[in-house]
């Protein structure tokens, strides 16, 4: 007897982005806000870097910066955000940084629960999710499923700190 059976259809390639090189370099010269950088040591370690999707180590010199995510994206697709254009603080390295590792969901970088939020190709949030980090990938496979989803921004729940952005393969 021979068996056939349908292959599970599997979910769509996410590009999870950190914050981009360039725009890394030039938020050490002045943030979004147009202040300086706040530079420190990590004196335990543990700051998620959102230039490289990693936890700083121990001793590494980071930077806290005020970081306009959704403005960079509609920069780049001709959105217009309006008053959901958002700035917030995030942690970089205070200096050169190779980037993710690669572009999928970062293991080992979310630590807690996180909000998934949605944007249409306006800029306008259509909805979110809040999940748990055994369950985010999924989830914004999820939501990225929708035609109406243009962009996912990754948020702590804890101070609403953008982590990364997602999107379609």
């Amino acid at each position: 007897m021979t068996t056939t059976t349908t292959p599970t259809p599997t979910p769509s390639v996410l590009t999870v982005r950190a914050i981009d090189p360039a725009v890394h370099g030039g938020l050490l010269e002045r943030d979004d806000a147009g202040h300086p950088p706040v530079r420190s040591v990590d004196g335990t370690g543990g700051a998620p870097l959102r230039c490289c999707l990693t936890r700083a180590r121990a001793g590494e010199r980071i930077a806290l910066v005020s970081y306009a995510p959704l403005r960079r994206w509609a920069a780049a697709t001709g959105a217009e955000p309006g008053p959901y254009d958002e700035r917030g603080p995030v942690f970089v390295h205070d200096g050169p940084c190779d980037g993710p590792a690669g572009p999928g969901w970062p293991g080992g970088f979310h630590g807690g629960r996180r909000v998934l939020r949605a944007y249409d190709r306006r800029g306008h949030i259509l909805g979110g999710e809040l999940v748990e980090p055994e369950t985010a990938e999924e989830a914004a496979a999820g939501l990225l499923a929708d035609p109406e989803v243009a962009v996912l921004h990754v948020r702590a729940v804890e101070f609403g700190c953008f982590m990364h952005e997602v999107r379609r393969g």
